[in-house]
């Protein structure tokens, strides 16, 4: 006993039976009614005296590894199939003949008169992992201390005292068997015939555990759970403190549990990191006392499970539509997607990937987070490898150099990204034909389009499946802001904004109003871009009626909120009549290197909308080369100018005075010669708006160059006729988008002739440069002949001849002879003839001043 105080000092069982029982302390279940505890304080085998009787004590125990078991054992028999007994170390069910036992036992006894160490594996029959010496308990009274031991690595090593005494122990073999791992029992089987069922004697177990638990293994469960599997159960207390656990340095758990005896669950409120993580353990003990005295450090590489991307997770960070001519890259278009995600591993399979007019699926690919690749069909794939990241997919669309519309959707077809492209985005000339990708300057913001796109510089012209060469910090931090308003329906109004919003708080009723008052019953963000929203009212507008609608609380994709509310006026378009829409100006003789522009005014009371509205020249009498002013919503309010020509940047660039927000870019404008032709204004229902056929002799006859000056109309309301129409003043050469310079009121003649202005000096200033001959009669069917003569009474010029008069209209002298030369400051007359359909004829003088600078 004294050689056993060493161990007894440190046991975590120890049972001597010196109690007289072995009901408690510990306790001891199972066929408790055939032991005894003698004389000696022996447990004692005391059960039926029946040949095949098996015997079985059980009590808690839970110690693994890093353990030594040790009792005595005398069997008072000889030892045979029939007659041995089963000390188990280790169960993991109190029923040591149930077949789906786990465990460990060493066997005393059997045929081979040995001591051997055993597994049991449920279900099956238990095999020998040590096996002892033959003939150590050979006789017919074998005493035997028996110590077995596994250290923190599974090594077991069976001992034997055939002496009894434990000071002679022998191994009997060492074995590695980490089968099982938990435990739940320690206990006795015998088995005997009859004549032995009083012969089994056992005493002095010890159970000896002084060793701290070992982290045996970390486990990803999830993006921020982890499980721990120790070798040995641990005490709860400790185990569940969230004290104990640091993960990359700083982070604790939000939930440390203890799942089972040897398994702790860790939950983190934030992500692992993707790649090396580092987890560090301290203070955890065994159910014994066993504490980890120095921080377990376990470091773990994360990679968190792929995942169908969602909304601006995958971008398209690089575009190649026109790939030649060749810098430094393969001959052919591509683009680069990136997972723009810092803990998630993106699947790609199954994602469409759309242009204007094809669709295509990505195969089954994934990309970590921050990595970047490039996608080319599959017969290019060998020549993009050296770069990085190849995804090789068929029917790969073709890119239009212009620009062009793109989109990557999920397999539900939920939108995860787009991007409207356009080569105007390269904002250099020279790498916009050809050769040069472009790239997203800052990929952190993906909701930016022009202001966060340009040309590649990198020297091969691009940089496919790696960092883009213009990566720079570009955020936003402007909030948004509504670039017009449309009335598409009697109940619907469409706003433009000038960058993608938020479309959760778009969409929000509470945040419209509109004035005056109509209820808003509906919000709808327009995708892909998020940068249109149509308002839905419960009531009809009212034509002709301008309202004003207030957007409070938008923000843009980056979260940024305007400091005021975002307004915008509307009305709802009428439908146009011939006429409602005029020709006001023409420019069909630029300078070199100008362009044509046509000038549009809306001359009625209406709101017009010119979508779909065209515009064209004539081949004969027929009209051609019709030409589409706008496919989207542009409305015209009364007495709005609207510019179309082909490169407004040039026109601006012609006239600096030129109204920039009055010009409409079509793609081209039907031709329009110098010396004469027809401009033509069709509607969308295929009726002539307006039509208004030129000449370069409409222009004043004393201005020497032509070039760049334009044709005006002179009186709004009046007809598209060349006598309506007047040279621009020299002193701006054209007026597009803002008023003519030789605009004239009309003139209300009360009298059948009255003179407009009486004094007008015709040196193309601009200022009184015509005369106007307004007329108004009562009667229909008149001509007239006008002629001019000077203050003696010479003939100046002929004027009209024959023409038929309308009830009401003007005649035009723009103070030149009839040789065309200019007419000498002073007094004129204007000698009017009216003649009737049946003969009548009446006479009319009205007199005029020609003025002018004195030399």
């Amino acid at each position: 006993m004294l050689l056993l105080l060493p161990f007894l000092a440190t046991a975590q069982l120890q049972e001597t039976f010196s109690d007289g029982n072995f009901t408690q302390n510990p306790t001891w279940t199972g066929d408790a009614g055939s032991f005894i505890v003698n004389a000696q304080n022996q447990l004692q085998s005391n059960g039926p005296a029946v040949t095949g009787t098996t015997l079985q004590l059980v009590t808690p125990s839970q110690a693994i590894v890093g353990t030594t078991w040790e009792f005595w054992a005398n069997l008072k028999l000889a030892t045979s199939a029939t007659n041995y007994t089963d000390v188990y170390f280790v169960a993991d069910n109190p029923d040591l003949n149930a077949a789906s036992l786990n465990g460990y036992f060493v066997r005393i006894g059997n045929t081979a008169d040995e001591v051997s160490l055993y597994r049991k594996d449920a279900g099956k029959t238990a095999i020998m992992i040590i096996n002892g010496q033959d003939g150590t308990i050979a006789t017919t009274n074998n005493t035997v201390r028996v110590r077995v031991t596994r250290n923190i690595n599974y090594g077991w090593e069976l001992n034997i005292d055939v002496s009894g005494t434990g000071q002679s122990f022998v191994s009997q073999g060492t074995v590695t068997d980490a089968t099982h791992k938990r435990s739940g029992y320690l206990g006795i089987l015998v088995k005997y015939t009859s004549a032995n069922s009083k012969n089994f004697y056992f005493d002095d177990f010890i159970v000896i555990d002084a060793q701290p638990p070992v982290l045996e293994e970390l486990q990803t469960i999830s993006t921020q759970e982890v499980r721990l599997y120790f070798n040995e159960p641990l005490s709860p207390q400790q185990a569940q403190t969230i004290a104990n656990y640091t993960l990359n340095g700083t982070k604790k758990p939000i939930i440390a549990e203890l799942a089972e005896a040897g398994t702790v669950r860790l939950v983190f409120a934030q992500n692992f990191s993707t790649g090396s993580n580092s987890l560090t353990i301290t203070n955890l003990q065994d159910l014994y006392g066993n504490i980890i005295t120095t921080p377990i450090t376990r470091n773990f590489s994360f990679v968190p499970p792929a995942v169908t991307p969602n909304y601006n997770e995958l971008l398209i960070t690089e575009i190649m539509a026109d790939e030649t001519p060749v810098v430094g890259l393969p001959v052919q278009e591509y683009m680069e997607v990136y997972n723009a995600t810092t803990d998630k591993v993106l699947n790609l399979q199954g994602v469409k990937l759309s242009d204007a007019t094809s669709t295509t699926t990505l195969p089954n690919v994934q990309l970590l987070p921050g990595e970047y690749a490039v996608v080319v069909p599959n017969t290019q794939v060998s020549n993009f490898t050296q770069f990085g990241k190849v995804i090789g997919i068929s029917n790969f669309p073709g890119l239009n150099n212009a620009g062009e519309l793109l989109q990557l959707r999920r397999p539900d077809g939920k939108l995860i990204y787009a991007v409207n492209y356009s080569d105007a985005w390269y904002k250099d000339n020279s790498k916009r034909e050809g050769g040069w990708s472009l790239e997203m300057i800052d990929v952190t913001n993906p909701c930016a389009d022009s202001d966060n796109w340009t040309a590649s510089v990198n020297l091969k012209g691009g940089t496919p499946a790696q960092p883009n060469s213009v990566a720079a910090s570009r955020p936003d931090n402007t909030p948004p802001t509504i670039v017009d308003a449309t009335a598409i329906s009697p109940t619907q109004v469409l706003l433009r904004f000038n960058e993608r919003l938020d479309s959760t708080r778009a969409t929000t009723i509470a945040n419209y109003s509109i004035s005056p008052t109509i209820a808003v019953s509906k919000v709808e963000v327009q995708g892909p871009l998020f940068t249109e929203v149509i308002v839905t009212f419960a009531s009809p507008m009212q034509e002709r009626q301008l309202y004003t609608i207030t957007a409070t609380g938008i923000t843009d994709c980056a979260g940024n909120l305007p400091s005021q509310p975002l307004t915008a006026t509307f009305a709802l378009p009428s439908v146009p009549d011939p006429g409602d829409v005029v020709i006001n100006e023409v420019l069909f003789n630029p300078r070199p290197n100008g362009v044509d522009f046509v000038e549009l005014v809306n001359r009625s009371d209406k709101y017009i909308n010119l979508k779909d509205w065209k515009l064209a020249n004539t081949s004969g009498d027929t009209i051609s080369n019709i030409r589409a002013i706008t496919t989207a919503n542009y409305v015209l309010a009364p007495g709005q100018y609207v510019v179309l020509t082909s490169n407004p940047d040039n026109i601006k660039q012609n006239y600096p005075a030129a109204n920039d927000k009055a010009f409409l870019k079509m793609a081209s404008l039907p031709s329009y010669p110098d010396a004469s032709g027809t401009v033509v204004v069709l509607q969308p229902d295929g009726k002539t708006a307006d039509r208004f056929s030129y000449s370069s002799d409409m222009h004043h006859g004393l201005i020497d160059d032509l070039n760049g000056v334009s044709l005006e109309r002179i009186r709004l309301d009046g007809p598209t006729i060349a006598t309506n129409f007047h040279s621009a003043a020299t002193t701006v050469f054209a007026t597009p988008g803002y008023k003519n310079s030789q605009t004239q009121v009309g003139v209300a003649a009360k009298q059948q002739f009255i003179v407009e202005p009486q004094v007008f000096s015709p040196d193309g200033d601009g200022l009184d440069d015509f005369a106007t001959i307004n007329y108004n009669t009562n009667r229909t069917g008149l001509t007239v002949n006008i002629t001019i003569f000077d203050a003696q009474g010479r003939e100046v010029r002929k004027l009209v001849r024959n023409e038929l008069l309308a009830t009401s209209g003007f005649f035009r002298w723009d103070g030149l002879k009839q040789d065309g030369s200019k007419a000498g400051i002073g007094y004129y007359v204007f000698y009017i003839e009216l003649f009737g359909l049946n003969g009548e004829k009446s006479e009319h003088k009205e007199k005029v001043v020609v003025g002018g600078r004195l030399n």
